[in-house]
C-alpha cells in the first residue's frame, strides 16, 4: 500500500507516517513498478505495533528502543507506563486542588491570585516549621484565605502544624463551615476527623447546629459526638440516643458524663433513671456494667432502689459495681 492509502486505512496521518521514515521507526520498504516506495504486509504490522505502544503512553524513542529488543520484557514496560501515568495523575489531581483553591477566594485582579499562590507555596513548605511560623505569624485570617487554609489543614501531616491551621481557622469564625462540612463527606477517615475536629473547636451557634445535625452520618465517631452533642444542649430524643452508646460502648464514659449533665441541669433525673432501669432489665452483661457505672454520678436518693436490685444479679461484676457504688454513697453519706 502507498502513503496516502496507509493514512487513509489506518487513521495516522501522512504527516506522522513521513515523519516515521524519517527517523527508520517504520519504513516502506517495497517499491512498485513504477518505483514508488510501497508498504508490506510486514511493514504494517510493525506500524501498528509502534501504535499501540503509543497508546500505552510510550515516546517514539522508548519504542524504538524496545521494537527490535528480542530480550524486551513487556511486564516490566507496562509496570513502568503505569507507575508514570500514576505519578502524571497525581500530579494533575495536585494542580486541579490548586486551581480550585483559588477560584475558591474569588479572586477579582491578578494580584489577588498571586497573592493566593503564595499563600499556598508557603502552606506547602517543606518545613513543618515553616509551615506553623507562617500560619501562627499571620494577622486575623482574611475570609478569603479560608478555604486554602481549611485545604492545607485537612492535608498536613504534623500535629504543630495542622494545630496551628485549626487555630487560625477557629480565628475565621463561621466562613470555614461550608468547606469543613465538605470535608466530612471524604472518603478518607483522617480528612473527616480532622474537618470535625475543626467544626468542633469553632464552637459557634453555626456550628453547633451543624454537629447536632450529624446524628445520622457513616463515620461512627462523628456519629456519637453528634449525639452527644444534642444531649448536652438538652435536645429531645437525647436519653435514649446517650443510653445506646453506653450499652453498645462507643464513647460510653461520655456519653454517660453527658447523660448525667443532662440529668441534673434539666431535672430529668426520673426520666433517666426509668430508662436506665428499662434497659438494665433487657441488656447483656457486658452491657449492664457499663449501665451500672453509670449510675455512680447520678442522686443516691433517685439510683438506690436500682442499684438495690442488681446487688444479686447474675453477673457478678455488675453486682459488684452496684455495691461499690451503693458503699460509696453510704461513706458520703456518713461524712
Amino acid at each position: 500500500m502507498l502513503i496516502g492509502e496507509v493514512a487513509q486505512r489506518s487513521g495516522i496521518s501522512a504527516r506522522m507516517l513521513r515523519h516515521y521514515d524519517r527517523i527508520g521507526l517504520v519504513s516502506p520498504s517495497e517499491r512498485t513498478s513504477g518505483g514508488y516506495r510501497e508498504y508490506s504486509e510486514s511493514d504494517m504490522r510493525r506500524l501498528f505495533h509502534v501504535e499501540g505502544l503509543r497508546s500505552l503512553g510510550l515516546s517514539l524513542a522508548q519504542i524504538a528502543d524496545v521494537i527490535d529488543d528480542r530480550a524486551f520484557d513487556p511486564a516490566v514496560m507496562v509496570d513502568n507506563v503505569i507507575e508514570r501515568t500514576r505519578e502524571q495523575i497525581t500530579q494533575g489531581e495536585e494542580l486541579v486542588q490548586r486551581l480550585e483553591d483559588v477560584q475558591a477566594t474569588a479572586p477579582k485582579t491578578w494580584a489577588d491570585v498571586l497573592r493566593t499562590i503564595g499563600l499556598i507555596r508557603g502552606l506547602e513548605s517543606p518545613s513543618p516549621s515553616h509551615r506553623q511560623q507562617l500560619v501562627l505569624k499571620a494577622a486575623e485570617p482574611d475570609q478569603r484565605d479560608v478555604p486554602v487554609l481549611v485545604e492545607a489543614m485537612l492535608r498536613e501531616n504534623t500535629e504543630d502544624a495542622a494545630g496551628a491551621l485549626q487555630w487560625a481557622i477557629a480565628r475565621s469564625g463561621d466562613a470555614a463551615i461550608p468547606a469543613l462540612v465538605q470535608a466530612l463527606d471524604s472518603p478518607d477517615s483522617e480528612r473527616r476527623r480532622r474537618g470535625f475536629d475543626a467544626l468542633v473547636k469553632l464552637d459557634t451557634p453555626a456550628a453547633v447546629r451543624v454537629i447536632m445535625g450529624l446524628t445520622k452520618h457513616e463515620d461512627l465517631r462523628i456519629r456519637n459526638r453528634a449525639i452527644i452533642t444534642r444531649a448536652q444542649h438538652g435536645k429531645k430524643g437525647s436519653i435514649t440516643a446517650l443510653i445506646g452508646l453506653i450499652s453498645t460502648g462507643q464513647d460510653d464514659v461520655e456519653a454517660a458524663d453527658a447523660l448525667t449533665e443532662l440529668a441534673l441541669r434539666d431535672e430529668q433525673v426520673d426520666h433517666v433513671m426509668a430508662a436506665l432501669a428499662t434497659a438494665l432489665r433487657t441488656a447483656e452483661p457486658d452491657a449492664r456494667r457499663r449501665l451500672v457505672g453509670a449510675l455512680n454520678d447520678l442522686p443516691p436518693d433517685a439510683t438506690k432502689d436500682t442499684l438495690t436490685s442488681l446487688l444479686d444479679d447474675e453477673d457478678r461484676a455488675t453486682a459488684l459495681t452496684a455495691r461499690f457504688i451503693l458503699d460509696t454513697q453510704a461513706k458520703n453519706d456518713r461524712v
